[in-house]
C-alpha cells in the first residue's frame, strides 16, 4: 500500500515556505500540516508527505542548515503559539518526525530565522517578542545510546527581546558580522522600521533603528556581497510600501562611497524619505557603519517576500509581490545601479481580474534553488509556480508544479470510467486530477479546474463520463459539461480514450463579476500586436479572458497554473432550482438518468429530497419526504431500484422506484432510530451482493443492514462494527474481492482522521483488511471517501486498487493498494 499522490495547497503567508540547500526538499505550511516536495524530482511526484502535529495554520516554517545530506531539522511556527522541531529519519531522509514542541510564547509564531554557525535560531511571535534559542542535536548514529534512530535535541531559551516601541514582528535576518566573531539580528513588522541587534557574547543588544519605509515591512534578508573575506553585507528589506530597500554593513570609520539615490530628480518626491545617514556601532572593538544604499522601484503593489541567490557569482534578489510579479534585481556590472533583470509572472494588462480570468492575487513568497537556477512561488490560489532558467541569457521558462485546495475538501466523485477524480471544497473551487504518462513516468496531477465559484462548493457527482453537478450554499446546482479543450488534453496527456467528437462545447471562461461559465469558442493564433486598451479606430481592447487561442491549449504536459486558472474551467450547462437552502448532499442514478438532491434544513418542509431527469432537466414531483432536519447522503443501488438517505434526525430512508415511471420513487421502510445519534453517510453494497447497505454516524459506529423484498420490505443489522470517534463518510468498494470466495472491501473515514478497511464476507463476517500507519492518515476529520471504479491490470497479475479520501485538512489523497485481496488471504491483516 502507499499513498502514492496529495494534493494540497500553501498556506498564504511570506514564511510559510522554505528550500533547504542540502537535501533539495522544499517545505511549506498547508493548513496545519507542513507538506514536504522536491521541485526536482524527475519523477514529478509532487507532495510526498503531510508532517502533522500543529493544532492551528502553520506561519513559518525554516530548515536549520546540518551540514549534511541525508539528515535535515525542520522548524516550524503556527496560530497555536508552538515552535516544533521535525528530524529527518537517516534510513528515509524525506520521512520527518516531530522531537521537540516549544510553547513558551503567548501568541502565534510569525517569523523564524536561523544561524547555524552557532546554533542559533530566533522566533518572532504576535506577542512583541523576540527570542533567541540555541538548538544542541546529535544526529543519529552519533550516540551511545541503544537506539540509534533517534535524534538527541535540546533547546534552551537564551534571551527574550520586548521590543520597544511595540510592534508585531513578520520578519527576521541574521548574519555574521565581517571581520568579527558577533552576529547582527534585524527585526522588522507591524511598523516602518527596523531595528537592529548586536550580539555580545550571548545577548544581543539594541543598535539601531533604521527608518523609511512608509509601511509594514514583510521580509529580511542578508547577504555577503561576495565571496572575499571582510567583504560589506547587504540587507534587503522588502514593505509593504511596494518598494525594496537595500542596506549596506561596512566595517570601518570610513563610509562607502554614498548612493546618489537621494538625488534622483526621477524620484520625485521620494527622494524626500532617502537618507544617507550613517548608524554607527561597535563589536569586539571594531568599528561598523549602517547606511542606506539603494531603492528598487518596479512592483505596483506590495512586496511579500525578498530572497538573495544562494549560488549567484553577484547579488541577485528575488521579490515576489501583490501585484502578481516575481522580479530578479542584480546591480548593472558598469555603474553598480540596480535593476531588475527578470519579471516573471502575471502581465499587467490583467491587474485587478478576478481569479476565473488568470489573476492569481498576488504571489506570497519567492524561492531561489540551492543551484539558483530555478524559482518557485506561491500565490492566492495556494498553487505553486515553478520557472527554470535556460541557456546562458538566463531565460526563464515556466515548469510543471503543484497545486491543491486551500480549505477543507468537501466531497469528490470519480468519472464513470475511473480516468479521472474530481474534488470540490469550501475555497470555492473544483479541480480535477488525473494521472499524467510521460516517458514511462507515471504522476498524478490536476489537469482541470472545471468550476471556480463564489460560494462554498459542499457536493458533486458525476452523471457521466463527461458531465457533473454540483451544489454550494447558494442554494442551487449546477451542471458542467466537458469542453473539447478539456478532453482534448486528457487523451494527449493521460491517455483517456473519451473522444471530443461527441462533445459539442469547445472551452469555457468566467466574466468578471459573474458564476457562471459560459462556453466560448477556440479561436486561431494570436495577433502579433493585440490591442491593449483600444486604438484610434475606436475598437475596445481585448479582455484576455474572452478569448481561448488554440496555441494556448497546444501542450502535452500537466497543466500549469495558468491553464488552469483561465483555460481548464467547463461550461456550465444547467441550473437548478427548487430548494431553500444551501445544498447538503447530490446523487445521481448509475444509469445517469437522474439526479437526488437535498439541502441543509431543520424542518420537514425544507427536509426534502428533490428529484431532476438529466435529459431535460426537470424536476420530478412531488419531492420526497422523510426526513425532518438535514439530509446527509443519498446512494442509488446499484440496479437503481432503490434511494438509500441518511439525515441528522437519526433516521434512514429507503425509497423503492415505482413500476410504472422510472422516475417516480415511494418510500417502502424507514428506521427512525438507526442509531442513537445523527447518521452521517450511507452507501449500497455491489449487485453481486444483493440490496445490502451500510449506514455510519455520531455514535462512532458502521452498521451494515440487509434490505429483504421477498414479502413485506424488511430489514435487518447484521453487523455492527465500531469505531475510535465518529464516522463521516463511508463506501463499499463496487467489485467482488474474488469470484471464488465473495466478500466486498468497505472503507470509511472518521471524524479525527482515520481511514478504516475492512472487508464483509456474504455470511456478514467483518474482519480487518489494511491498517493505515498514521503518518500517512489525515489530520482533521474524513469528509468523503471515494474507491475508484474497477480495478487496473498492470504487469500480468498485479491488480491495484485506488481509495481517493478528501478532509478537512485541505488534502487529497490517493491511495494505492496493490494485490490487497491476495495478501489478506496470506497474511489475515496488512500494516502499512
Amino acid at each position: 500500500m502507499a499513498c502514492n499522490f496529495i494534493s494540497v495547497g500553501g498556506n498564504r503567508h511570506p514564511a510559510a515556505a522554505d528550500w533547504d540547500h542540502e537535501s533539495d526538499l522544499l517545505a511549506f505550511g498547508a493548513d496545519n500540516n507542513i507538506a514536504l516536495w522536491n521541485p526536482l524530482d524527475p519523477l514529478f511526484r509532487g507532495v510526498h508527505r503531510l508532517l502533522s502535529g500543529h493544532t492551528e495554520v502553520v506561519n513559518v516554517v525554516k530548515f536549520f542548515p546540518t551540514g549534511k545530506k541525508n539528515f535535515s531539522i525542520l522548524l516550524s511556527g503556527g496560530i497555536d503559539k508552538t515552535i516544533r522541531i521535525w528530524c529527518s529519519d537517516t534510513q528515509s531522509p524525506a520521512n520527518f518526525r516531530e522531537e521537540k514542541v516549544i510553547s513558551d510564547h503567548s501568541s502565534a509564531i510569525n517569523t523564524i530565522a536561523v544561524y547555524s554557525e552557532r546554533s542559533l535560531f530566533i522566533s518572532g511571535s504576535a506577542d512583541a517578542t523576540v527570542k533567541v534559542w540555541q538548538l544542541n542535536h546529535l544526529s543519529p548514529g552519533h550516540q551511545s545510546s541503544a537506539d540509534q534512530s533517534s535524534v538527541e535535541c535540546n533547546v534552551e531559551l537564551l534571551q527574550t527581546i520586548d521590543i520597544q516601541p511595540r510592534f508585531l514582528p513578520l520578519a527576521l535576518a541574521i548574519s555574521k558580522v565581517p571581520g568579527s566573531s558577533s552576529a547582527i539580528l534585524a527585526v522588522a513588522g507591524t511598523r516602518s522600521l527596523i531595528q537592529i541587534y548586536v550580539s555580545a557574547g550571548d545577548v544581543f543588544k539594541f543598535s539601531a533603528s533604521l527608518t523609511g519605509h512608509e509601511g509594514w515591512i514583510r521580509s529580511l534578508s542578508f547577504v555577503q556581497e561576495s565571496t572575499d573575506i571582510g567583504t560589506d553585507i547587504l540587507l534587503a528589506s522588502a514593505s509593504q510600501d511596494k518598494f525594496v530597500r537595500l542596506w549596506r554593513l561596512h566595517q570601518g570609520e570610513e563610509l562607502p562611497i554614498a548612493s546618489s539615490a537621494a538625488g534622483d530628480p526621477a524620484l520625485g518626491a521620494l527622494g524626500k524619505s532617502l537618507s544617507n545617514k550613517a548608524h554607527r556601532f561597535e563589536t569586539q572593538g571594531l568599528r561598523y557603519s549602517l547606511t542606506f544604499e539603494a531603492l528598487l522601484l518596479g512592483h505596483e503593489d506590495w512586496i511579500y517576500s525578498a530572497g538573495w541567490c544562494p549560488q549567484a557569482e553577484k547579488p541577485q534578489l528575488l521579490t515576489a509581490s501583490a501585484d502578481n510579479s516575481l522580479a530578479i534585481w542584480e546591480p548593472d556590472p558598469h555603474s553598480g545601479i540596480w535593476i531588475c533583470t527578470s519579471r516573471l509572472g502575471e502581465i499587467s494588462a490583467q491587474k485587478g481580474a478576478t481569479t476565473a480570468t488568470g489573476s492569481t492575487g498576488g504571489f506570497w513568497a519567492g524561492l531561489w534553488s540551492p543551484k539558483g537556477d530555478i524559482v518557485v512561488s506561491i500565490g492566492r490560489t495556494g498553487s505553486w509556480r515553478l520557472w527554470k532558467s535556460i541557456g546562458e541569457q538566463g531565460d526563464w521558462r515556466p515548469g510543471v508544479s503543484i497545486s491543491g485546495h486551500i480549505k477543507r475538501v468537501q466531497d469528490l466523485a470519480w468519472s464513470r470510467d475511473g480516468s479521472f477524480l474530481l474534488s470540490t471544497g469550501s475555497d470555492q473551487t473544483t479541480r480535477l486530477f488525473a494521472e499524467w504518462i510521460h516517458d514511462d513516468i507515471r504522476s498524478w496531477h490536476e489537469f482541470s479546474r472545471p468550476q471556480i465559484h463564489g460560494y462554498d462548493l459542499n457536493c458533486i457527482d458525476t452523471t457521466s463520463s463527461t458531465q457533473f453537478i454540483s451544489g454550494a450554499d447558494e442554494k442551487l446546482l449546477r451542471v458542467f459539461d466537458e469542453p473539447k479543450a478539456v478532453a482534448s488534453l486528457l487523451g494527449r496527456a493521460c491517455g483517456v480514450e473519451n473522444s471530443t467528437n461527441g462533445l459539442s462545447l469547445e472551452a469555457a471562461n468566467i466574466p468578471v463579476l459573474g458564476l457562471s461559465n459560459k462556453a466560448v469558442e477556440i479561436v486561431g493564433e494570436r495577433p502579433l500586436d493585440p490591442l491593449i486598451n483600444g486604438d484610434a479606430d475606436g475598437r475596445q481592447a481585448e479582455d484576455p479572458a474572452s478569448v481561448v487561442y488554440k496555441s494556448t491549449l497546444d501542450f502535452d504536459h500537466a497543466p500549469l497554473e495558468d491553464h488552469l486558472s483561465r483555460h481548464m474551467l467547463w461550461p456550465e450547462t444547467e441550473k437548478l432550482y427548487g430548494h431553500g437552502y444551501e445544498i447538503s448532499t447530490v446523487a445521481a442514478s448509475q444509469n445517469g438518468d437522474l439526479v437526488a438532491t437535498a439541502c441543509k434544513a431543520s424542518s420537514e418542509d425544507h427536509a426534502v429530497i428533490r428529484l431532476y431527469e438529466t435529459k431535460d432537466w426537470r424536476e420530478v414531483k412531488p419531492a420526497l419526504r422523510a426526513h425532518s432536519l438535514t439530509v446527509t447522503s443519498l446512494a442509488f443501488s446499484s440496479d437503481d431500484r432503490f434511494i438509500l438517505s441518511t439525515g441528522r434526525d437519526r433516521k434512514w430512508t429507503i425509497f423503492e422506484r415505482s413500476s410504472d415511471n422510472a422516475f417516480e420513487y415511494g418510500q417502502i421502510t424507514c428506521d427512525p432510530k438507526g442509531h442513537s445519534r445523527m447518521i452521517l453517510a450511507g452507501n449500497w453494497a455491489p449487485a453481486e451482493f444483493g440490496y445490502i447497505f451500510v449506514t455510519a454516524g455520531r455514535d462512532k459506529f458502521i452498521k451494515i443492514w440487509s434490505l429483504d423484498i421477498s414479502e413485506e420490505p424488511k430489514t435487518t443489522c447484521k453487523a455492527t462494527i465500531s469505531a475510535t470517534s465518529p464516522v463521516t463518510a463511508v463506501q463499499f468498494h463496487q467489485s467482488l474481492l474474488s469470484q471464488d470466495d465473495p466478500a466486498v472491501a468497505l472503507a470509511y473515514g472518521t471524524e479525527e482522521g482515520k481511514i478504516g478497511i475492512h472487508k464483509v464476507t456474504e455470511n456478514f463476517e467483518v474482519s480487518e483488511l489494511v491498517q493505515i500507519s498514521p503518518g500517512l492518515l489525515p489530520s482533521k476529520a474524513i469528509n468523503q471517501v471515494r474507491w475508484r471504479p474497477g480495478q487496473q491490470e498492470q504487469e500480468g497479475h498485479t491488480v491495484h486498487t485506488h481509495l481517493a479520501v478528501a478532509s478537512d485538512d485541505c488534502s487529497v489523497r490517493l491511495y494505492t493498494f496493490i494485490n490487497i485481496w491476495s495478501t489478506f488471504n496470506q497474511n489475515r491483516c496488512q500494516r502499512v
